[in-house]
């Protein structure tokens, strides 16, 4: 049986606990902790020299900075208040703009899958836009 600390196991213990556990318990503890160094001192190392093609993942551990909670509350907030006004837009707007935006599609793709002209869609998305600008002003006030 060995003594260990759940405070260094366990990041969000901000006190000392200390707890008997059994030796297999304490190795693999110890295991995981010396793994989990030895891949930052690898991120840290060799950042800089992988390619960004590489797709093992290294890269993105490397330059990714975990969002806070607060961060990713307001993403959140912010996310559903754009889909809430895009839903109060004319259905054509929002229509295209969902697709210009969030599938992807070029302007001549909509106006063909609609047969319309592509004049009118991009009259259509801006005229969305403008709309959509002046909402989320009100929201931000």
């Amino acid at each position: 049986m060995k003594k260990i600390n759940l405070r260094d196991v366990y990041p969000f213990y901000e006190n000392d606990c200390f707890v008997m556990v059994d030796d297999e318990i304490a190795e693999i503890f110890e295991e995981s902790k010396r793994k989990e160094l030895n891949y930052q001192r690898k991120i840290y190392r060799n950042g800089a020299h992988f390619s960004l093609d590489r797709d093992d993942g290294i890269e993105h551990d490397a330059i990714f900075i975990s969002l806070s909670p607060y961060e990713i509350y307001e993403r959140k907030m912010t996310n559903q208040e754009l889909h809430c006004t895009i839903s109060k837009l004319p259905d054509i707007q929002a229509k295209r703009i969902y697709a210009y935006y969030f599938l992807d599609m070029n302007k001549s793709e909509i106006a063909r899958a609609e047969g319309v002209s592509v004049k009118a869609v991009c009259k259509s998305i801006n005229q969305g836009l403008q709309t959509l600008e002046k909402e989320l002003k009100k929201f931000q006030k």
